[in-house]
């Protein structure tokens, strides 16, 4: 199995770092041709506008729409808006892969970055470091959406059964559960 990790902007390298760690093979794609050899998708955080543009820019837009028809994409931060199918922004085209609305930085600006406890409802084991940075906000879920985690009463990690976004930046830290539920994603 051999996951790409979209390595346009943004915070790539852990993604790759946290496969590596559970023995999967990580590729950073940077051209369309790339994703032919994939099992699977991360699209990280980092700037949404900005990968949005580099997307265009890059012409691998329409190739992630098609793969996605046939393999799990995840997306967190910035990712789970490009996931999403409704953003009140409109420097942002999003990928329509899931039916959720967005609201980008709502969790606070860079200042108000914090961590905070999520529990997993894939896990029954301790509750899940969740890393928010400038994150967005899940406003609206979908009937195929279902959530499998909150925060404050709020979704932060939903899969439509195919598709797996989070909030928050699952990558930073050490625990892998989500990174592994994800895979188990791919395998089913």
């Amino acid at each position: 199995m051999k996951i790409g990790v979209l390595a346009l902007q943004g915070d790539f390298a852990k993604h790759e770092s946290i496969l590596r760690e559970l023995n999967v093979e990580a590729m950073q794609i940077k051209y369309p041709e790339e994703l032919k050899i994939c099992s699977g998708l991360i699209i990280p955080g980092g700037e949404s506008t900005t990968i949005s543009m580099q997307m265009d820019y890059i012409g691998i837009r329409k190739k992630i729409i098609d793969f996605a028809k046939e393999h799990p994409v995840f997306g967190t931060c910035a990712g789970l808006v490009m996931l999403s199918t409704q953003l009140e922004d409109s420097r942002i085209q999003t990928l329509d892969l899931m039916d959720i609305t967005v609201s980008r930085n709502a969790w606070g600006r860079q200042v108000h970055s914090f961590v905070d406890d999520v529990s997993l409802s894939f896990s029954n084991s301790k509750p899940f470091g969740a890393v928010f940075i400038r994150a967005p906000k899940i406003d609206k879920v979908g009937n195929d959406i279902t959530v499998l985690s909150e925060y404050q009463s709020e979704p932060v990690i939903v899969t439509n059964g195919k598709h797996l976004a989070a909030s928050f930046h699952p990558e930073l830290g050490n625990d892998t559960r989500i990174h592994k539920y994800f895979l188990e994603l791919i395998n089913d």
